[in-house]
């Protein structure tokens, strides 16, 4: 009997220890898969981060982790080996300012310039006075992953991004999240890594605040209730307002100021209670840097740039005004002039209408003095660190996130392309075509029942091909990694197109084909050499050399900014400039 009970009750132990193993809070739809991914990256130049790189070096993941990055690595032996021959290894970008997989409410009216007044706020539950203090937003709870705007944000290099909900003065808390395509409790890095404010009241149909003015009261308000709520007071009784204003306190603080006088603004509130923001500004700081320097804060640099105005009719291009035009030319400008000042920053994709622009402003913020080592910290190292995750994201170091993009070269460099996004130990391809550059010549042979003849294909890249014939003829050629497919005429004035398509071996081509008759044909490239990079692209484009700033940014404006002096004459206060040397 007692064996019997012992057999039994080892036998519950034993299924009760593989159903605790085997027990997930999140259903699957389908056949689960857990299968563990072990990838070893080969011969890759490695950008551990903004100072470390190795070159023929290996990177190895796990699980979507780092294992190791280093040269002479043992491969494990069940790891997927990739060969990363020419190929370069990033940290994967970092975005700390969107809103991504969070809608923004919109304004249910009531409250607006010709609507009736509404003194009171709507909001239900045991909030507080003003429903423009939108505390209770969770960004981890209002999360939803999106899988069309995630690709969009992957393909130009970003694995991860901090989010919240873009409404109110007091905004809450936002969450650090992968672009990962996988639900919303696999992604979630850090689920209250933020709180966020602005001076934009948003949807709120409350009447009040209706002005900067008011907003900075509100503010201001709201940090000394937050102060006196502290003490629990018995007649307030529960404020749901104050007690989560009070919670987020210790997080990072993030205010949306948008203006460089918005910038100034937000920090003087900031110093008043003792809270250091960080400032997303809104691109024209540079007009005022040593003023934002005083703020000692870090701030959030977008690269919306202003589009060129349309001068082309004078009648038009007299309502363009000089500072416009300035604004235009010295814009892209802003993140160089910031690292100039030694002024710490983050760039974020926030504000662009076309987020697939991203990648051509930074290389024009570049072109105005953004060094490419401060734009690679800026898009990794320092958001990591302003938010508290250097440890999970920011770099390719050992233990962290698997979230690293490959790129055919160099990574700003304008020619290079991303070909996959890493993220959370998950391949995405972006532009994977391009993994196996084809560019070179090839001896091109046709067969078919009229004979064979012979070319020689010269492949710039992997959409354009000269065909040397007869003549020299330009031709349509695809190649995706796989498929290869060339049309052309046989000779410039001929009107017979010959049209190919095939598979790559190797070094070698061969498919099937047809003429404009419509004779089948057969035919095989072999390559011969490679392309040789012409001189004048292997230049480094030089820096733009930025126009002059003027204090004000209009006509006759001076150079310096005008040094202040108070003088009193017979009892008046007057403000002189010491450009002018007189009242």
């Amino acid at each position: 009997m007692r064996k019997i009970l012992f057999f039994a009750c080892s036998a519950w132990l034993f299924f009760a220890s593989v159903l605790l193993e085997a027990q997930t809070t999140f259903p699957v739809n389908g056949v689960a898969d857990k299968r563990e991914g072990v990838y070893a990256f080969t011969n890759a130049t490695i950008v551990k981060d903004g100072q470390t790189t190795l070159t023929n070096a290996v990177l190895i993941i796990r699980e979507g982790k780092i294992v190791a990055a280093g040269t002479n690595l043992a491969l494990p032996k069940d790891a997927v080996v990739i060969d990363c021959m020419g190929k370069y290894l990033y940290p994967s970008f970092i975005d700390i300012y969107s809103d991504y997989g969070i809608a923004i409410p919109q304004r249910q009216g009531g409250g607006g310039f010709f609507g009736p007044s509404q003194i009171n706020s709507n909001q239900k539950g045991a909030f507080g006075w003003n429903q423009a203090l939108r505390t209770d937003a969770d960004a981890a709870r209002l999360f939803s992953t999106d899988e069309s705007k995630a690709k969009i944000l992957r393909d130009i290099g970003f694995g991860t991004v901090l989010t919240h909900q873009k409404d109110g003065i007091a905004r809450g808390t936002g969450a650090v999240v992968t672009l990962a395509n996988e639900k919303e409790n696999m992604v979630i890095v850090k689920e209250k890594a933020s709180a966020h404010y602005s001076f934009n009241k948003g949807s709120s149909t409350q009447s009040y605040p209706s002005s900067m003015i008011g907003s900075v009261a509100l503010l201001r308000q709201t940090y000394i209730d937050g102060l006196w709520y502290k003490n629990n007071p018995s007649a307030e009784g529960v404020n749901l307002t104050l007690k989560y204003w009070n919670e987020q306190q210790a997080l990072p603080q993030i205010f949306d100021a948008n203006d460089k006088w918005g910038d100034i603004r937000a920090d003087r509130i900031g110093d008043e209670f003792g809270i250091q923001y960080i400032i997303k500004g809104g691109g024209n700081e540079y007009q005022r840097l040593n003023e934002i320097a005083a703020t000692k804060a870090s701030y959030i640099l977008s690269l919306n740039f202003p589009v060129a105005m349309d001068v082309e009719d004078p009648n038009d291009a007299r309502f363009v005004s000089l500072q416009d035009m300035k604004h235009w030319e010295l814009a892209p400008g802003n993140a160089g002039a910031f690292e100039k000042a030694g002024i710490n920053f983050c760039i974020t994709t926030a504000d662009l209408k076309d987020v697939k622009q991203f990648t051509a402003n930074l290389h024009k913020a570049m072109d105005n003095g953004l060094s490419e080592a401060k734009a690679m910290e800026a898009l990794t190292k320092t958001p990591a660190g302003l938010l508290g995750i250097y440890d999970k994201v920011g770099s390719l170091d050992a233990g962290k996130l698997a979230n690293f993009i490959i790129t055919s070269g160099p990574l700003f460099n304008e020619k290079t392309t991303i070909l996959q996004n890493w993220v959370q130990g998950e391949m995405y391809g972006v532009k994977e075509e391009s993994w196996s550059t084809v560019a070179g010549s090839y001896t091109l042979l046709i067969n078919s029942a009229k004979g064979s003849m012979n070319y020689m294909v010269d492949v710039k890249t992997n959409s354009s091909a000269n065909i040397i014939g007869k003549d020299t003829v330009t031709g349509k050629f695809t190649y995706d990694g796989k498929l290869v497919k060339l049309s052309f005429t046989e000779t410039k004035k001929s009107k017979n197109t010959i049209r190919l398509s095939g598979v790559s071996n190797g070094d070698s081509w061969q498919g099937i084909g047809e003429d404009s008759a419509g004779n089948k044909l057969l035919w095989t490239a072999k390559f011969d050499k490679p392309a040789v990079a012409k001189a004048d692209t292997l230049k480094k484009k030089e820096v733009t050399k930025p126009g002059k700033l003027t204090y004000p940014m209009n006509a006759y404006g001076w150079e310096e900014m005008p040094r202040q002096e108070l003088m009193i004459i017979k009892n008046a206060t007057v403000w002189t400039s010491e450009k002018e040397g007189k009242l």
